[in-house]
């Protein structure tokens, strides 16, 4: 299995930055793809980015322009760099590690931004 540990939510306001980190442990050599979900109250989980293998990128519409998703392979850590955050960007935010038998998740970290 791979253990992934999140850190870098906090409260922040609207038209600033944060930094999210994954940090991934483990079997990590079965990992294809690591991604950043989020979910806001009352809603459902919604992809927000992921990376996979060969530096390939997907974003959601919503945070394009905005979030850059990267990685550091001699860390085992993704990154989520995210700009301009505007208040329905509320949510926890989830990493998540896709691979051959493998669907892992972190605990969550809670980005808020408000004034």
């Amino acid at each position: 299995q791979v253990q992934l540990v999140e850190s870098g939510g906090g409260l922040v306001q609207p038209g600033g930055s944060l930094r999210l980190s994954c940090a991934a442990s483990g079997s990590t050599n079965r990992v294809l793809r690591m991604g950043w979900y989020r979910q806001a109250p009352g809603k459902q989980r919604e992809l927000v980015a992921y990376i996979n293998s060969v530096d390939s990128t997907n974003y959601a519409d919503s945070v394009k322009g905005r979030f850059t998703i990267s990685r550091d392979n001699a860390r085992n850590t993704v990154y989520l760099q995210m700009n301009s955050l505007k208040p329905e960007d509320t949510a926890v935010y989830y990493c998540n590690a896709k691979g051959t038998a493998l669907d892992s998740w972190g605990q969550g970290t809670q980005v808020t931004v408000a004034s």
